[in-house]
């Protein structure tokens, strides 16, 4: 299954053009390679017969064919110029003197260069030795034969050439190998990745793909493709979350709803009494729609780019403004709510927006604080930006539930019997994130203190962030 996949897969046909392409170069290099090789070996061969030939001409010409004669008796008796062939004949190719007894060629071909393997040279020899030489017609009309051995340059280019071949070869091999391996490699983790995501889609988002532990590519692709796992199930489970704080949240209105219009059908009308369930019956609509209202606008501000409307902005005025709404608030619950920093904060924003996270944070410091508790609104000038905290002195929020609290719907079991719907921390995370800023909470000792950290001008791409907060061991969530 697995050797069919690996030659059917375009990984092996690309793997096999790039051989042939490279095959192609190697070849042509070589074949260059070879030819100039065996050239050169040709034309120095060619080089010491010509100048042996001029030396004899040059004796013919100054004393005539005694004196070639004797030049040539004198080079064949003389060592080192074994393996060279003399021959002058007269005009009927009678030989005259030299190193062979018949004249090669046939008289038409009395001049020029040849390549012949006569019988009497080397008669003992398994094969026929290869001679090449140049021939010429003399002035007197005799011929002159000059040439040399090349059996072994011949065997030398051959050499080459068996040599050139076999390395071609050899990289095909290597090649062809080294290519189906690394295919056939591929194509396993391709498959193992397959068959892991077929069980994924089958069982559920709880099957991770295995890491073969090479901390190669693969390796930190898989990586990748579980931690994407890891975030969809995360995403699935907050959906699921959302899903169920919505039924919990939405059933007690809409069930007291039906409870009273039950009610009102199986009695006589009465209008004080009809008039009192229509208002009731308004105000737990009310409260669902606002419920609807808030996830239509925190969607928005996620899915939409709300930054035409951005301009300098005082946060020291918006904290001020947000602590005068709520006055009046704080004071029905016995609290004291003030505001200490920094006169003057300028960021870039959304000023509505912006208002909103304030308001959101103060209303809910003030309806789960201490009864007359304090309500404290800081906002002071950092390196990197400005930050903006309300902290109260009340019961605060466990650690391990900080993390949960900006998610949509979700509240803490103590806070499921006052009024809320769970939403206003999830607007601070949405409006947080178009700002580029950062969110944290800290224990106040006692209480809770909200932070956040909102960068003076905005980046046009998200960059590090949360730098202008002090160390602390708090949970942040993502801003």
């Amino acid at each position: 299954m697995l050797l069919r996949k690996t030659l059917r897969s375009s990984t092996f046909k690309l793997a096999l053009l790039a051989i042939g392409i490279f095959g192609a170069s190697v070849v042509a290099l070589f074949g260059y390679v070879y030819w100039s090789t065996a050239s050169y070996v040709h034309s120095r061969s060619d080089h010491a017969i010509t100048a042996e030939h001029a030396i004899l001409q040059r004796a013919h010409d100054r004393a005539g064919r005694d004196e070639l004669i004797a030049t040539i008796e004198q080079r064949v008796a003389n060592e080192p110029f074994e393996g060279k062939i003399y021959l002058p004949v007269d005009p009927s190719f009678a030989r005259v003197a030299g190193n062979l007894t018949i004249w090669p060629l046939a008289p038409e071909g009395s001049e020029g260069w040849t390549n012949f393997s006569p019988r009497e040279w080397k008669p003992d020899a398994a094969k026929r030795p290869l001679l090449r030489a140049v021939s010429e017609t003399l002035p007197d009309g005799y011929h002159l034969l000059v040439g040399k051995e090349i059996d072994d340059l011949d065997e030398f280019a051959g050499k080459i050439h068996a040599a050139v071949a076999w390395t071609i070869v050899l990289l095909f091999v290597l090649a062809g190998v080294a290519s189906f391996s690394v295919t056939r490699r591929t194509v396993g983790r391709i498959e193992a990745i397959n068959a892991a995501s077929r069980a994924i889609m089958q069982n559920g988002l709880g099957k991770r793909i295995p890491l073969r532990g090479t901390r190669d590519e693969w390796d930190q692709l898989v990586e990748n493709l579980n931690l994407m796992l890891d975030r969809i199930e995360e995403l699935m489970g907050e959906v699921k979350q959302v899903t169920d704080n919505m039924a919990h949240d939405l059933r007690t209105p809409l069930a007291r709803m039906r409870g009273r219009l039950e009610k009102a059908y199986s009695r006589q009308r009465d209008s004080e009494y009809d008039q009192a369930l229509i208002g009731a019956t308004m105000a737990d609509l009310d409260k669902v729609l606002g419920t609807f209202s808030s996830l239509l606008r925190i969607s928005q501000i996620e899915s939409s780019d709300r930054r035409a409307a951005f301009r300098t902005v005082d946060l020291a005025e918006i904290a001020r403004e947000v602590v005068e709404l709520f006055d009046a608030a704080a004071e029905e619950k016995g609290a004291y709510l003030k505001t200490v920093g920094d006169e003057r904060v300028l960021v870039t924003g959304d000023r509505d927006l912006l208002f909103d996270v304030v308001a959101n944070l103060v209303d809910n410091a003030i309806r789960h604080g201490r009864e007359a508790g304090q309500v404290t609104v800081e906002v002071m000038q950092s390196d990197l930006g400005a930050i903006i905290s309300v902290a109260d002195d009340g019961p605060g929020i466990p650690l391990n539930e900080r993390q949960h609290v900006f998610k949509r719907f979700y509240r803490l079991e103590r806070s499921r019997h006052t009024p809320g719907n769970g939403l206003g921390l999830s607007l601070v995370t949405a409006v947080a994130h178009l700002h580029e800023a950062r969110t944290e909470m800290v224990d106040n000792k006692p209480g809770l203190k909200v932070r956040i950290c909102v960068p003076r001008i905005i980046p046009a791409k998200v960059g590090k962030r949360g730098e202008c907060f002090p160390p602390s061991d708090a949970k942040r969530p993502a801003g």
